[in-house]
């Protein structure tokens, strides 16, 4: 078994280094892959690598494309002349091949999921851990390794334009959600990871939903506290499943830059959890440590001594050498580091052989998981009486999103292809279900931008045509081949249309004024118009709630979206619930269900800061069947838990629905939060009244003010209704002392 110790000092470094980019190691020319100088360069100078970067990547920043890009079907015969390269120029040590996969492998053909908020408007843990499966049986056919996956992160302000990467702003559901797509991607766990699986690094670690003022990578001034209950219990989830690495975070955690948090990336994950994956650092992140530190031989001490053991694009893990001549790291920090990434390349088979491949799974098994998804993240905000539509009607069609396939996929999406069977919009779904001749489409507007007196002509004759108005609106990731992109990826200048997506950060949440002028055009025509939001953030939503009579929401719902959304309009299909809340008005923050109860009485000029709450979305309704369970501190400790039933009214027919269960801690000398969501589940629900039971163990119950579950004594006010403060007559759950008490009541 190979070790670091075996390995010369350079060929060590190499091991820890991931530089390049992989669309500039590998070309494809006249149908055959080639290597480039550039991998040579790193071979020679390393004796190999520990990972490569983006072999099959494909996008605007990595300018790959249908034309210039790896053949879909030749994907694992690229890597492999890669990997044939490494091996035999180098010190034998195959390479890692990692690939980007926030919703979907980043690679020409390959399934394109639902964002992560839509997965989270959704609430299916199973249906998460089934596409997450099939990604990864997708990327390791293609020849990939690791697969660097988004969840960590919590959504806590609307004005991030990385909102879309998140399940949504409640930890606990991020939580189910991110450890589902750890087992569904890597098998269940911490043993060898198979054929048809990949290793997962996800990310961001931690509290990069928490920057100051939404600003993408900006610091997170929270407490301990804060760090545990919100943004380290996904991680946790992700650790216990068996995750195979993290990434740290370009963010600072009161002052201290993620990348660089010994206490972090060793204390916490290693000491306290007892994990022993690996820890990459973000695109660039160690090179941005140069802020604290003098040089970029300090620069990688730093990081390697805090527990970060693979960079990622970073110049200043070259310089470990250095570190160690100057002694600023010791070898066995390097060697541990060497020694973890080894352990990767044995957990995915690469040291045993060539590392298994499975089949990928068949293309139609995958596009029926992918719809389903798509129509679960559709959410019945209101209806006042309008839905389902007459299909005998005409439809005006109006707005922006509404025949615009982009606007539906999200960031960091690869190129669809030409030939896109499968694909949707409102409008083509729409005039398949209807017809053309009862559709009259106008977009009407820009997402961000008017498009003149002739547009808004062209809504108005739509609309004085039609039966009733549907408006499809929101904001788009959409990524253009000409756009000016940072060393990381990120977008440095967003085109005019762009609202979301890593680098858009917006100082003002409201919907554009265009936009609304649309709605109000509808709106004085006296026909029902109702208002689907295509988007993948929060939105302030209350003129527009006011001038419609149904209000639908729709977290980027991928490329079926049109087809999820149409069925909702006219067959009733809707089931989601919002992951995250929305504000009542353009700058009022923050606003998430479970930030803690205020003695202050808000802004003067806005009391009520919530426009729309967490978890809603027209559904069954649900009160707990009971008023009392007990269980002690070490009863939950030792992994004892409590049953709690929740009795669900279906006045309809057969469906799908999410059954929440909330609850609000009392804990003497802690002020509480609103609200929390203990548990959720997705189920189908018969006609009439039926009971779900939830299990409530120590995840559920224990204190996470540490960054795992603590069993303490506490009284909990538990509830299955929409009300965001803890309503009279709640059923009561107790974690007490031996002596059968709490501190509440004493």
């Amino acid at each position: 078994m190979i070790t670091a110790a075996e390995l010369p000092l350079p060929h060590r470094v190499g091991q820890v280094n991931q530089r390049l980019k992989g669309w500039e190691a590998l070309r494809w020319v006249d149908g055959a892959p080639r290597v480039t100088d550039v991998l040579r360069r790193e071979v020679d100078r390393f004796g190999g690598l520990g990972a490569i970067y983006g072999v099959l990547r494909a996008d605007p920043w990595s300018e790959v494309h249908w034309r210039n890009g790896i053949p879909p079907e030749r994907s694992a015969e690229a890597c492999a002349a890669v990997q044939e390269y490494v091996v035999r120029n180098g010190c034998g040590v195959p390479v890692l091949f990692v690939e980007e996969a926030p919703h979907g492998v980043q690679a020409l053909g390959a399934t394109t999921l639902p964002v992560n908020l839509a997965l989270g408007a959704g609430m299916d843990v199973g249906l998460t851990e089934e596409l997450a499966a099939a990604v990864a049986a997708e990327a390791s056919a293609r020849g990939t390794h690791v697969a660097l996956v988004s969840g960590l992160d919590v959504l806590r302000d609307p004005r991030w334009g990385r909102a879309e990467e998140c399940f949504g702003e409640d930890p606990a559901l991020a939580a189910l959600l991110v450890a589902a797509t750890v087992r569904g991607m890597q098998g269940a766990g911490s043993g060898p990871i198979g054929a048809g699986r990949v290793a997962v690094v996800a990310k961001h670690l931690a509290a990069q939903g928490a920057g100051i003022g939404g600003r993408n990578g900006s610091g997170a001034p929270i407490g301990p506290r804060e760090l545990g209950e919100v943004h380290l219990r996904p991680a946790h989830a992700a650790a216990r499943a068996g995750v195979a690495g993290f990434r740290a975070a370009y963010n600072d955690v009161d002052g201290v830059p993620c990348t660089g948090n010994r206490g972090l990336l060793t204390g916490v994950l290693r000491e306290d959890w007892g994990w022993d994956g690996i820890v990459m650092a973000d695109g660039t992140a160690i090179d941005r440590l140069r802020d604290s530190t003098p040089d970029p031989a300090a620069a990688a001490a730093l990081a390697l001594r805090a527990g970060v053991d693979l960079s990622l694009w970073d110049e200043a893990f070259t310089h470990l050498g250095e570190a160690l001549d100057r002694g600023l790291v010791a070898e066995g920090e390097l060697d541990r580091a060497v020694d973890r990434v080894l352990a990767l390349k044995r957990r995915v088979g690469l040291l045993d052989g060539p590392a298994p491949v499975a089949a990928p799974p068949a293309p139609r098994d995958v596009a029926r998981l992918v719809d389903r998804a798509a129509r679960q993240a559709v959410v019945l905000v209101r209806d006042d009486g309008v839905l389902p539509l007459d299909p005998s009607g005409v439809v005006a069609l109006i707005g922006p999103n509404a025949d615009d396939l982009d606007s539906q996929l999200g960031d960091y999406t690869p190129p669809r292809p030409a030939d896109d069977p499968g694909a949707s919009t409102v409008r083509s779904a729409l005039v398949a279900r209807l017809g053309a001749g009862r559709v009259l489409h106008a977009p009407g507007s820009r997402v961000r931008s008017a498009l003149g007196p002739d547009a808004l002509a062209a809504v108005g004759s739509a609309v004085e045509g039609a039966d009733v108005c549907v408006l499809v609106l929101g904001g788009t990731s959409r990524r253009g081949y000409g756009d000016e992109f940072a060393d990381n990826g990120a977008v440095a200048e967003s085109a005019a249309d762009t609202t979301n997506g890593e680098g858009v950060d917006l100082a003002s949440v409201a919907l554009p004024l265009p936009q609304l002028e649309l709605a109000r055009a509808a709106r004085s025509s006296g026909k029902p118009v109702v208002a689907v939001v295509v988007d993948g953030r929060p939105r302030a939503l209350t003129e527009l709630a006011g001038v419609v009579d149904a209000l639908l929401v729709v977290p980027f719902p991928g490329p079926s979206g049109g087809a999820a959304i149409v069925g909702a309009l006219l067959d009733g299909t809707a089931t989601g619930r919002l992951p995250a809340s929305f504000p009542v008005a353009d700058g009022v923050f923050p606003v998430a269900h479970d930030e803690r109860v205020e003695t202050a009485r808000g802004y003067a000029d806005q009391r009520r800061p919530v426009g729309i709450p967490f978890g809603s979305g027209v559904s069954v309704a649900a009160r707990v069947h009971g008023t009392s369970w007990d269980i002690t501190a070490g009863e939950l400790a030792g992994g004892g838990s409590l049953r709690v039933p929740v009795a669900v009214a279906n006045t309809g027919g057969r469906r799908s629905a999410v059954v929440p269960l909330y609850g609000r801690r009392h804990e003497l000398g802690v002020r509480p939060r609103r609200r929390t969501l203990l548990a959720v589940r997705r189920v189908t629900c018969e006609p009439g009244e039926s009971v779900v039971e939830f299990v409530l163990g120590l995840d559920e119950l224990g204190s996470w003010a540490t960054g795992r579950p603590v069993a303490v004594p506490v009284e909990i006010g538990a509830w299955s209704g929409d009300e965001v403060d803890e309503p009279g007559g709640a059923a009561r759950i107790r974690v007490t002392d031996e002596g059968g008490a709490t501190p509440w009541q004493r």
